[in-house]
């Protein structure tokens, strides 16, 4: 299955591929990851629209297997066999994991955000009911009412930074997404090959979830752990499934730690 990613590049370096979440785009995560490498030079940012997504036409994609294959042709084009940095969030965390498990040699290590436990269909997973710890409803009162069902439908705290930054990371994603090629591929999300089949992945992870998500939750995710034994397991109060924009400090420094750790192991550069 050959698909054309678009995809935005910044800075040059060790190369880093960031995968975004089902239904949005590369804004996602160049939104929460461009204010931690500012500070960081020396990696090379890759962000693509997964197909369907974003400026990524979804092709003849039929489910997951096939998104995997299109980041593998990806990787090819830009990276070779270099060795490279791997990010992703929700849905992307899982597409994420199965290319490690592809790749495990060649991934110096795996970051994952609010991802997708092993239950990967909606119905199997384990989540909290939705709360809201920090409410404004003047802020509410004053949106159009598609954007405010949008918003308070995953926000755990409304504000107006946390709004901004979902009408800058997430809502232009959701506003091109094809919709109709969505529906298609939501039967094929479980991989063929499950992403934690084989060895473990030793090298650095980290694996990050929100209290109050009740997206993908945070209890699923603990049973990642015996299979990435480098992995710092955190889960994060006041924060749902955008806990990179509800709690950015602590996203920044945990993200800030996992890059440090892999540096160790991987002397040279950055």
């Amino acid at each position: 299955m050959s698909t054309d990613l678009h995809h935005l590049e910044h800075g040059t370096g060790r190369p880093v591929l960031a995968v975004h979440g089902w239904t949005p785009d590369h804004r996602l995560m160049t939104g929460c990851l461009e204010p931690v490498f500012a500070t960081r030079p020396g990696y090379r940012r890759i962000y693509p629209d997964l197909p369907g997504m974003g400026r990524s036409p979804a092709g003849r994609a039929r489910g997951s297997d096939d998104l995997l294959e299109a980041l593998g042709g990806l990787v090819d084009e830009l990276f070779g066999d270099e060795p490279f940095l791997l990010i992703g969030e929700s849905y992307g965390g899982y597409l994420a994991r199965g290319l490690a498990r592809e790749r495990p040699g060649q991934v110096l290590g795996l970051a994952l955000v609010c991802p997708v436990g092993p239950p990967v269909p909606h119905a199997g997973r384990v989540v909290p009911g939705h709360v809201v710890l920090r409410a404004d409803p003047e802020l509410i009162a004053g949106l159009d009412p598609a954007e405010a069902a949008e918003y308070t439908g995953v926000a755990v705290v409304q504000s107006a930074e946390t709004l901004a930054r979902f009408r800058a990371d997430v809502a232009p994603g959701l506003a091109v997404a094809d919709r109709a090629a969505l529906l298609r591929m939501a039967p094929g999300w479980p991989l063929a090959v499950a992403p934690e089949t084989g060895p473990p992945y030793r090298k650095p992870a980290l694996i990050v979830c929100g209290r109050q998500d009740s997206s993908t939750g945070y209890a699923d995710q603990y049973a990642l752990l015996e299979h990435y034994p480098r992995a710092s397991y955190a889960v994060l109060d006041r924060a749902g499934h955008n806990l990179q924009f509800e709690q950015p400090a602590l996203f920044e420094a945990l993200v800030g730690d996992w890059l440090d750790r892999v540096a160790e192991c991987s002397p040279g550069r950055p």
